[in-house]
């Protein structure tokens, strides 16, 4: 059936690194390649911390999507670069609080298209599609996102780990306020960023990854620069913070070991 998705890329070229990939590798998945784990490998060398950050934004993830099902009432998910499927998906979290939950996942890789629809294959009430999320229109108007989303009711939209994916020159801010024009007010907007206040290191990843994986990268940015991707909205406490310490579910939950670079994020409630 045609869903509105460009033709899956027939060739993927597995010797460039791509950043799902390498995420997938990070979560100890098996969805990755011997280049998705070289580069890996080498960024680990320059931030040793980045797999606890990689499983701490995942937490996040959960935790977010729990708290907005169960204490908030939301039903319905867009997950912004989903990534590959691992454990305790978007819609699994969700749909232990309601099945009647309701999610998109977006993602511009073709392999992420092809685990997703596989695993979802008998799960109406969720849906991958095949897009770059800087593309607002193209999503909003895809049939599986009319389909699953009534955006005459509050939404989740979800930009986590993903918005360090978009340079400074396509503008993330803008990529946000565009998605959150299609949802009403009392809809949330969920956001996690790569940051670090080091200049050095902030220079030294974003080139490493630029080059690593093609191109297929944005920008670490700074913790101040997160602010502007929830402006005008209502900030859940306890405000945008390192993503561990975001209402975390007990005192044992896995510490940031260090603060080279970080996942900084929070919940904004969109206001009317």
């Amino acid at each position: 059936m045609d869903n509105g998705d460009a033709p899956l890329t027939d060739k993927i070229d597995v010797t460039v690194p791509s950043v799902a990939r390498m995420y997938d590798f990070l979560m100890g998945g098996k969805d990755n390649y011997p280049a998705d784990r070289a580069a890996t490998e080498e960024l680990l060398k320059q931030v040793p911390s980045t797999k606890v950050l990689a499983l701490n934004n995942r937490s996040f993830l959960r935790r977010v999507v729990r708290r907005l099902a169960d204490d908030y009432g939301i039903r319905q998910f867009v997950d912004h670069g989903s990534g590959l499927p691992t454990q305790d998906n978007v819609h699994e979290v969700a749909q232990r609080v309601d099945p009647a939950c309701r999610v998109v996942y977006i993602d511009n890789d073709p392999i992420v298209l092809a685990h997703g629809r596989a695993l979802l294959e008998q799960n109406d009430n969720t849906a991958v599609i095949q897009a770059d999320m800087r593309d607002t229109e193209k999503i909003w108007s895809h049939p599986e996102v009319r389909r699953l989303i009534n955006t005459e009711e509050p939404v989740a939209v979800l930009f986590v780990s993903v918005l360090h994916c978009i340079p400074d020159r396509d503008d993330p801010a803008d990529v946000v306020r565009r998605a959150a024009a299609k949802v009403p007010p009392g809809s949330f907007l969920v956001v996690c960023q790569l940051v670090s206040e080091d200049e050095e290191t902030r220079r030294a990843v974003t080139d490493f990854m630029a080059r690593s994986t093609g191109g297929n990268w944005g920008e670490v940015r700074r913790e101040q620069d997160v602010l502007r991707f929830l402006e005008g909205t209502e900030i859940l406490e306890p405000g945008l913070v390192e993503v561990s310490t975001w209402r975390p579910d007990s005192d044992l939950a896995l510490k940031q070991p260090s603060m080279e670079w970080i996942g900084f994020g929070g919940v904004g409630r969109i206001v009317g």
